[in-house]
């Protein structure tokens, strides 16, 4: 029995939730995503979608809980919205954006100009005296965690100082150096 699959997601005001088929498409104040889903049932009822299973296989199962928490997260996402934030670590990191191209100074030789897809917004925040923030919001949380994840491949934080970019909040695993 699936706990997550068999919970009902409450629709809030100003959402529209349409099922054609094999797609769900729904639709918020921040934007409309849709997404194909099959191997489950989903109906909208009462201001809440469920989503229902044909069978107890293992596959069914598995589609259950996974399809139920995608539409949950869409819902979020057009009411609510997601939002990542990424902390450049490191002296001479910096980060700035012009519209929808970020540019990064990872110690490298030369800066990385990144292109942001037009569904994320991107704010940089650069305070003296703290470590350089990227903030990346949309109605997408599958977009922006993509975004976020290349952002951060450029440079990963390394285990003996903590350089890199990391998200904010996370807690790095910090080893020892030589003299331990």
């Amino acid at each position: 029995m699936s706990r997550i699959g068999n919970n009902p997601i409450t629709i809030p005001e100003g959402v529209t939730v349409e099922v054609n088929e094999n797609v769900v498409t729904i639709k918020g104040k921040l934007g409309e995503l849709s997404q194909e889903f099959s191997g489950v049932a989903i109906k909208v009822e009462d201001g809440a979608v469920h989503v229902a299973r044909p069978s107890d296989s293992k596959e069914h199962k598995a589609k259950h809980g996974l399809y139920r928490s995608l539409v949950d997260n869409m819902v979020a996402g057009v009411s609510k919205g997601w939002t990542k934030e990424l902390e450049l670590v490191g002296v001479g990191y910096r980060a700035s954006n012009q519209g929808q191209k970020l540019d990064l100074a990872l110690g490298f030789s030369h800066n990385i100009v990144l292109n942001i897809a037009p569904e994320v917004k991107i704010e940089t925040i650069s305070e003296k005296g703290k470590n350089p923030i990227v903030k990346l919001t949309s109605h997408d949380k599958q977009l922006v965690g993509q975004v976020a994840a290349k952002i951060r491949g450029f440079r990963k934080p390394e285990p003996y100082k903590g350089k890199g970019v990391k998200f904010v909040g996370e807690q790095l695993r910090r080893k020892a150096g030589k003299s331990a």
